[in-house]
């Protein structure tokens, strides 16, 4: 077993796991020169250059997690959504109903993923974790009503809060889609899968309990890898979060980690929480303040060194480098 899977069993490491979420991307200059000829798109369904592109921050910092190259809209187009990437997501606003009558996930058109994974597990050490991951059924539905990306998702929190009962049954369509995907993930050789609720911060405490919540529980009905949930922006949901089925929690910067754990409870692990933007200061600083996350957590099993958000894409990489020295050099 390798120390991420380990760590997110709560079990005993010889030091702290780490990797960095969007670590195989736009930051990595290797990355920008394969895009120079490769779309996204391109690049996401060929799973020989997705794997290439998840393998680039293995090969250069020896993370402890090879998190997939994908999008969390994979899914969607292949539940029959047309998505554009401009480059963020774009598509058609849909109702409520709509998305509640979408067709359930054809798994078929998501194999160029399943194939990705077989590619990095034969590809990477032993020692290293493959990770899936999925978009939240809420998060999801936030960009399917809003059509795209937004600064406070206004449409979307007026839907659900006009109509409960329809939200309910589209997340929940969403829910048993990306419970298959997840599946379909962890059957392919993930030793771990995540599931991103980047968009769940918005609701308040009441709305997130009867809506996403329960949806967010759905989707990890899997059942073969640990699962990590992470919801960033929402601090005030962390208890309400309490028995949502899943190993470990990825949290954001905004509270101490020690304060999360109380708030979760010290049978999961928690993945996190440094600021993305200690990152943009220099080798110093990242020093001491990944020193500063690894003494609050020191002797205490099940923590996974993480940032509390995707990894800004103008981080140096000598950055990031002297993050991962700094958590391999710290105490266990």
């Amino acid at each position: 077993m390798n120390r991420l899977v380990a760590a997110l069993r709560r079990q005993p490491t010889d030091r702290r796991p780490v990797w960095v979420m969007r670590q195989a991307g736009r930051h990595l200059p290797e990355y920008r020169e394969l895009r120079t000829s490769v779309g996204f798109s391109e690049a996401v369904s060929t799973p020989e250059i997705a794997a290439e592109i998840t393998l680039q921050p293995i090969h250069r910092y020896g993370m402890d997690g090879a998190v997939i190259f994908a999008d969390i809209m994979t899914p969607l187009q292949a539940m029959g959504v047309d998505v554009e990437f401009t480059p963020g997501p774009s598509l058609r606003p849909h109702s409520l109903a709509e998305v509640a009558a979408l067709p359930p996930l054809d798994v078929d058109r998501v194999g160029h993923v399943a194939e990705t994974i077989r590619l990095v597990t034969a590809a990477v050490p032993d020692d290293t974790a493959v990770v899936g991951f999925a978009g939240a059924p809420f998060t999801l539905l936030a960009y399917l009503v809003e059509g795209g990306g937004s600064k406070d998702f206004a449409a979307m929190r007026g839907a659900v809060l006009a109509d409960p009962p329809t939200a309910r049954a589209a997340l929940e369509n969403l829910a048993h889609s990306m419970a298959a995907y997840l599946g379909l993930q962890v059957a392919a050789g993930a030793d771990a899968v995540q599931l991103f609720d980047s968009w769940a911060g918005m609701l308040d405490e009441a709305t997130y309990r009867d809506l996403a919540m329960p949806a967010a529980r759905s989707a990890l009905d899997v059942a073969g890898a640990p699962r990590i949930y992470f919801a960033p922006h929402g601090p005030h949901l962390l208890g309400a979060q309490v028995g949502i089925g899943a190993e470990a929690h990825g949290v954001d910067w905004r509270l101490p980690i020690d304060e999360v754990w109380h708030l979760l409870g010290d049978d999961v692990a928690i993945q996190g929480n440094l600021d993305p933007a200690v990152l943009l200061t220099d080798p110093d600083t990242i020093a001491a303040r990944t020193a500063e996350l690894l003494a609050a957590t020191a002797g205490r099993p099940g923590h996974v060194v993480n940032l509390g958000h995707g990894i800004d894409r103008t981080t140096p990489p000598e950055h990031v480098a002297a993050f991962v020295a700094a958590v391999r050099e710290g105490p266990v």
